[in-house]
């Protein structure tokens, strides 16, 4: 009996003692986090807006958490891809709001063999151009497109239904002015696309952070 109490009481201690995220600093959630974590902002880009009224989310960019031995980075299709570090990439958002998910099976899939497939073929993007045509491809690329891909390509697994460009709310006049700014009069509305917001959403993921 006395043995089974020990063991609860330092489960509980255990317990007590790992940070949540309100303990997390707002502007250093390295102690938390983990290779492969998916984090979201609101950009304050000149598209975000736009992004945000088609997927009808605040959130309009995302990057993949890798970690080093003295910090955290946000690898992000911006022009070009690169990683940032977490600090400067925080700070980027709009009133440095973030959210952090994170695989519900990650011990599962997320193995030391997986992370370094998955920093291998993020490598291969790194300094690719942003594609601000949101094509399907890997000439260009964009950061929804970047995270799908890498996790697509290291697991196996889908974060998120890919949809067609016409699938996303394009009625707002602010969609339609930076549609018509990147296409012209030729929409090409049966493009594949990956959105934010379908990331976000994904069943597979769970929140991490939510500052």
């Amino acid at each position: 009996m006395q043995k089974l109490l020990l063991s609860f009481f330092f489960a509980f201690v255990l317990f007590s003692c790992k940070p949540s995220a309100e303990d997390v600093p707002k502007d250093n959630p390295s102690e938390i986090l983990q290779d492969g974590d998916i984090i979201f902002h609101e950009s304050t880009s000149a598209q975000s807006k736009a992004i945000q009224l088609a997927t009808h989310s605040k959130y309009s960019h995302c990057g993949i958490i890798f970690k080093t031995a003295d910090e955290c980075y946000v690898f992000e299709a911006v022009q070009p891809v690169k990683s940032t570090p977490l600090k400067e990439w925080i700070k980027r958002g709009k009133d440095e709001h973030y959210v952090v998910k994170r695989l519900k099976n990650v011990n599962d899939v997320l193995t030391s063999d997986i992370i370094h497939k998955m920093k291998a073929i993020s490598g291969k993007y790194n300094d690719k151009d942003y594609d601000y045509y949101f094509e399907w491809n890997n000439k260009r690329i964009y950061c929804s497109e970047l995270v799908w891909k890498v996790y697509k390509q290291s697991t196996g697994i889908e974060l998120g239904k890919l949809q067609e460009l016409d699938d996303f709310d394009l009625s707002n006049p602010i969609v339609k002015e930076k549609l018509t700014e990147r296409y012209g009069k030729e929409i090409p509305k049966k493009n594949k696309a990956i959105s934010p917001a379908a990331i976000y959403n994904s069943p597979l993921l769970e929140t991490v952070i939510s500052n």
